[in-house]
């Protein structure tokens, strides 16, 4: 972003002091030649930054001019370089590594030393275990539409029903938990009609010609909050959470930390066979009957009646249909 690389280059000029356009160039990685147009467009801007040739040449800021950094608190330190290097940024071309540490050279010594001490201490990777990236075939498309406001016509996968074309005016792209998704509506319709589209989901994604003038009215932060809470509402409508009572032998106990730590609760000590008493609650029914399925004979279901009649009913089933297999 051009953004990004005009406060680097500042950020470069106010540590270092005159810098050569070859050397600006290598450090932010761009040609020369944009090492110039940014200059010019920063002195443009009223930024007082200068370009002179010669043996001792190069690209100064006014000596008056400086870029204060030193009013960083070390709470602001910990905000800007506690944010992990996420997916998301590299699926959208924004890898942050290079600018923090341009950022960082920027920094005065004290801060700079608070940041080295709060690197070596806390890291946050935001990825789950063994969580498979989606692929993003239509990510670029998906980019230009939101930055050009421009339609696109899509043909959609849900998760049930048959796929669809449609052609959707394309606000915004959110990612949740390295899970890409399109905020998008049908051309020309109310606000109250925008839907989330999960990216993996598109099978196909064409730019269109055809623009949209942006509802001034729309708030991505706003929509997007009260998006999850009905998603949320509507999941747990439709699949209430299952709390059951069980007994589990010790060879199958580890299922429960390893899986559903924060879920589950032991009701005193197990018993001298190994007997543990759990109070357990499943995200939902069906998955709690798959899930003490495959624990097999670890498992003894207390509570409720219905959830263990339904372990049996499916237990038998399978034993019938693959016993003259």
């Amino acid at each position: 972003m051009r953004a990004d690389r005009l406060i680097a280059l500042m950020l470069l000029l106010n540590t270092k002091g005159r810098l050569r356009a070859a050397e600006l160039a290598e450090r932010l990685e761009v040609s020369e030649r944009t090492i110039y147009r940014d200059v010019e467009a920063l002195s443009i801007a009223g930024v007082p930054v200068y370009a002179q040739s010669g043996a001792n040449g190069g690209i100064f800021l006014d000596e008056q001019y400086r870029v204060a950094l030193n009013g960083l608190s070390a709470q602001d330190i910990h905000a800007l370089f506690l944010q992990s290097d996420a997916p998301p940024l590299h699926d959208l071309g924004l890898g942050k590594t290079a600018s923090l540490l341009k950022l960082l050279a920027a920094l005065p010594n004290a801060q700079r030393n608070e940041v080295t001490r709060l690197q070596q201490r806390i890291h946050i990777d935001p990825a789950n275990w063994f969580q498979v990236l989606e692929p993003l075939p239509y990510m670029g498309l998906l980019q230009q539409a939101v930055w050009e406001d421009r339609c696109l016509s899509a043909r959609y996968q849900p998760v049930e029903g048959d796929e669809g074309e449609r052609l959707l005016e394309a606000y915004a792209l959110v990612a949740k938990a390295n899970v890409w998704y399109l905020v998008a509506k049908k051309p020309n319709a109310p606000l109250e009609t925008m839907r989330t589209y999960r990216a993996a989901r598109l099978q196909a994604v064409a730019l269109s010609e055809q623009r949209f003038v942006r509802d001034a009215a729309f708030d991505l932060p706003t929509y997007w909050r009260a998006a999850c809470e009905q998603f949320e509402r509507e999941s747990l409508a439709a699949h209430p959470p299952c709390p059951a009572l069980l007994r589990v032998h010790r060879d199958a106990f580890w299922y429960f930390p390893a899986y559903m730590e924060g879920y589950y609760e032991r009701i005193g000590a197990p018993d001298a066979e190994g007997w543990h008493t759990l109070r357990v609650t499943f995200p939902e029914f069906s998955e709690a009957r798959g899930r003490l399925l495959a624990l097999g004979g670890g498992v003894i279901i207390c509570e409720p009646n219905e959830l263990r009649e339904c372990v049996l009913a499916t237990a038998r089933a399978v034993l019938a249909r693959n016993a003259d297999a």
